[in-house]
């Protein structure tokens, strides 16, 4: 990629809390956030925010007449938003794109208008724009008071990284000179995870990390869902207040067999890791931040596809699906907030199951992955 990209501020809200010190607190600690919740008719694994963060959500909506009637995808995306804005030192004068995107959009909120039209045969007057999908980086716009272009999109998994795509390219483009970019996701609602069960890979299990991610021998699928949102600031060169910055990027589309197919040896990843790295010596890559659901199929291809590429050198491996579950269209930029935070500290995070990793040396370059259904894989390298 010829033009740096510096990610100026990046803020959360997740299991893990909603602030850098305490998330890294968190990234630091064995255990894992899941905990069981009555959906789908029977308790079910999930990731959800805590008391205190929902609290700080719940003020949000009531902070805005306009804003009672939002779904939490959007909530999650404006605080966030919030967040990330204020620690890059943007300003209600700074002209900046948003591409925030979500793989489901307003889970929640879509289900309630959808039972009450089954009950009652009317929909509400809201049902239709509180649910579009351009609800998000409309209202995180309006609340920053943002005069910039807004655009959302829904690329199932990989959506966040997709948005990291896009501003790259704005600003590669010379179209603005500073992009925010992010994914959120509030998909812990009764038909979510009933579709979830009925592809056969949510997780049931009842032993002490119910999430297998990066477990390459497992018998049993262990996908788990989390919610939440991540943002990140960018903007074009190499800025002195950069967290890290986008050195490289890669994307790449399979021939799908089926809806959910990925290749054996998942050759859209080989193709997008490539990509990305393809100004760079591939022993210089220290870690890969795996997408991993902790499905067998998706853990294992993956696995296969940096096999292919990186031969028996392979850098240091891991996700943290295994603490916080998939976040779906999320899960990209909380991905990222590992990476740089692994960046930051000189510290590898693993994953406590698997055994033989070991930092030997500073970490300066990390690879992020994502896919998702559809085949539409990224791969995005970040350096200090």
């Amino acid at each position: 990629m010829s033009t740096i990209i510096s990610i100026t501020a990046l803020a959360s809200i997740s299991p893990l809390g909603n602030d850098q010190k305490t998330i890294w607190k968190n990234y630091l600690s064995e255990k894992h956030f899941f905990s069981k919740k009555h959906l789908d008719n029977q308790e079910s694994w999930v990731a959800s925010l805590d008391e205190n963060l929902q609290q700080i959500v719940a003020e949000l909506q009531q902070s805005d007449i306009k804003y009672k009637s939002l779904d939490k995808s959007v909530l999650y995306a404006m605080a966030a938003s919030r967040q990330a804005v204020a620690n890059a030192g943007w300003d209600t004068n700074s002209v900046f794109g948003i591409n925030i995107g979500s793989s489901r959009g307003a889970t929640d909120l879509f289900e309630k208008h959808f039972k009450e039209y089954l009950e009652t045969g009317k929909a509400q007057t809201l049902a239709s724009p509180t649910t579009t999908l351009g609800n998000i980086s409309s209202w995180v716009g309006h609340d920053l008071q943002n005069t910039g272009p807004e655009i959302s999109h829904s690329i199932t998994c990989s959506t966040a990284l997709h948005a990291l795509l896009n501003g790259v390219a704005w600003l590669r483009a010379g179209m603005v000179d500073k992009f925010l970019i992010g994914g959120s996701e509030a998909p812990l609602t009764d038909f979510t995870i009933a579709q979830m069960r009925a592809l056969k890979i949510y997780s049931h299990s009842e032993e002490e990390y119910p999430n297998q991610a990066l477990n390459f021998d497992k018998k049993l699928n262990s996908m788990i869902l989390g919610e939440g949102a991540a943002v990140c600031c960018l903007e074009i060169g190499k800025k002195e207040n950069a967290l890290a910055f986008i050195e490289g990027i890669g994307y790449a589309t399979e021939i799908l067999e089926h809806n959910i197919s990925i290749s054996a040896e998942a050759n859209c990843f080989q193709k997008s890791m490539k990509m990305a790295l393809q100004n760079i010596n591939l022993e210089d890559v220290d870690v890969i931040v795996m997408h991993a659901p902790g499905t067998k199929a998706g853990d294992l291809t993956e696995y296969k596809a940096i096999q292919k590429i990186f031969g028996e050198n392979l850098p240091l491996l891991t996700t943290n699906k295994w603490k916080i579950g998939h976040t779906f269209g999320a899960s990209g930029i909380l991905s990222v907030e590992l990476a740089v935070l692994m960046l930051q500290h000189n510290q590898f995070i693993g994953v406590p199951f698997v055994n033989g990793q070991t930092q030997s040396k500073p970490i300066k370059k990390v690879l992020v992955n994502a896919v998702g259904f559809g085949g539409n894989a990224v791969s995005v390298l970040l350096s200090i």
